[in-house]
Parts: structure tokens; C-alpha cells; sequence
């Protein structure tokens, strides 16, 4: 089974900047895509950014565009997500997720597909 690990939240005030880190262990010659998702308190889980490992295809949703910047390091099994200018919106817990696919329109997940333990990223007005 594919593990996830993230690394990298914290606490940050608006107009900076973190960048979080995704490292895969475990059954890492699986083909599979990573990508991003967030929970803010009160609200449900959001896409934010995948990353195509076949054609470099990235996705991102409409809040972080122009911010956000995904990047995946094969060799180290990992992806990290450069967060630019951030906003107290962007407050939330960060999930690495993995799923067979990454498309223009998101990460296709299966229900079986693992999750990252979620780190905090809160952003100080």
C-alpha cells in the first residue's frame, strides 16, 4: 500500500509564503498521479492542485491560480506545493492525495486511494 507523508504547514502571515512537501513510501512502483486538497473548518474538502506524471498536465483550482505552484521530484517519490501570496482564506488543512490520474479538471480518486495524515497551514490577517 502507498503511504503519504506531508510536511512543511505552519503558521504565516498574509502576503507570505510556505511551501509543503509530499513524499510517497511504500508501494512506490505503482503508477499514480499526487496532488493537493484542503478542509477549512465548517466546510468540505476542496481540489486545490494535481500534477500529471505522463504529459506534466497541472491543475489548479480557481482560488490559487497565479498563487500556487505544484511540482513533483520522481526520484523522491515526492510533490510540493509552493504556496505564493497567501490569504487568510487559504487557512486549512492540506491533504497529498493519490489517484490513478491527473486531469485538466482534477485528480481522479477511487475511494481506496490513500490519503496524506493533512497538515495545518494557517495564514494571520
Amino acid at each position: 500500500q502507498l503511504q503519504l507523508a506531508e510536511s512543511g504547514g505552519g503558521l504565516v502571515q498574509s502576503g507570505g509564503s510556505l511551501r509543503l512537501s509530499c513524499v510517497a513510501s511504500g508501494r512506490t512502483r505503482v503508477n499514480y498521479d499526487l496532488g493537493w486538497f484542503r478542509q477549512a473548518p465548517g466546510k468540505e474538502r476542496e481540489q486545490v492542485s494535481c500534477f500529471s506524471r505522463n504529459d506534466g498536465i497541472t491543475y489548479y483550482t480557481n482560488s490559487v491560480k497565479g498563487r500556487f505552484t505544484i511540482s513533483r521530484d520522481p526520484a523522491k517519490n515526492a510533490v510540493y506545493l509552493q504556496m505564493n501570496d497567501l490569504k487568510p482564506e487559504d487557512t486549512a488543512v492540506y491533504y497529498c492525495a493519490a489517484g490513478p490520474a491527473c486531469a485538466a479538471y482534477g485528480l481522479i480518486r477511487y475511494e481506496d486511494d490513500p490519503w496524506g495524515q493533512g497538515t495545518q497551514v494557517t495564514v494571520s490577517s
